[in-house]
């Protein structure tokens, strides 16, 4: 017997790998192919899918979102596929939730697939559907600052030749937007990071990173120069040599950080 199931990725050259490795098990039927989370909870509604690969980082609504969107009776067996989430992974393991982790090969898919099959045939819906809330309510507990304070991360997951490498964020010498990406510069290195620049901003210690312009937030420590240029602009050079723009509407809060007060338009 075939096992239905619905998969969930934004991105189509993602969705369409898993899609294709379903197909080549010979065992499952994709029932829908979602490229957003309010997409596959509608689609989860109406298919009653036995299995969902879902991505985490989805930007409609997270796969943490998804579960916990549906009733526990509409939850299906659950696959987390994951670029890297420095929260989830380990709630992902506390509760014996599969997850891939991204770049994942042919035979880590397979393993990932068969297990889940497994454990249809033995499935207590009521204890899953316990796990799957257990798992948000953790993943939300940690996202959530404590006494109303900003969560800080101090480290990023970045791919490198295929393998995922942890960098300080202390060390990154400043941030620029890329659409539905930032990069990260660390010297001469730059780090493709999927996250969208105002989510990145508001999870860096503002005592450390300034916005300085709508495409750049750097670090303070690095700055070694601000140089007058056009129309109240200015030009902020770094430690490394780079040069960036000083927007005239974020110059305020740069010098509010090396002076203590805002406003100056001297320098």
């Amino acid at each position: 017997m075939t096992t239905t199931v619905v998969v969930a990725d934004d991105e189509r050259l993602a969705r369409r790998r898993v899609v294709r490795l379903l197909e080549e098990t010979g065992e499952a039927t994709v029932v829908a192919e979602c490229a957003g989370g309010r997409d596959a909870v509608a689609n989860i509604r109406e298919h009653r899918p036995q299995l969902a690969f879902l991505d985490v980082q989805m930007p409609d609504l997270d796969g943490f979102g998804v579960l916990d969107a549906l009733a526990p009776g509409e939850l299906p067996a659950v696959v987390f596929v994951t670029a890297f989430d420095q929260y989830a992974l380990h709630a992902f393991d506390v509760h014996a939730v599969d997850y891939l982790l991204k770049p994942y090969d042919t035979a880590r898919f397979r393993q990932a697939f068969a297990r889940a099959r497994a454990r249809l045939g033995e499935r207590d819906r009521a204890s899953d559907a316990t796990r799957l809330r257990d798992l948000v309510r953790d993943v939300v507990a940690e996202r959530t600052p404590v006494s109303g304070e900003r969560a800080i991360h101090d480290r990023i997951a970045v791919k490198t030749d295929g393998t995922l490498r942890i960098v300080r964020t202390a060390d990154v010498d400043y941030w620029e937007s890329a659409g539905n990406y930032v990069r990260a510069h660390v010297g001469a290195t730059g780090h493709l990071i999927r996250i969208t620049f105002a989510k990145l901003e508001s999870q860096l210690d503002p005592k450390r990173f300034v916005r300085i312009h709508r495409r750049y937030v750097v670090n303070l420590d690095r700055i070694v120069e601000i140089q007058p240029w056009f129309a109240g602009d200015a030009v902020v050079v770094l430690k490394s040599g780079a040069k960036l723009r000083l927007s005239r509407s974020y110059r305020a809060n740069l010098h509010e950080h090396f002076l203590g007060a805002k406003g100056g338009d001297e320098g």
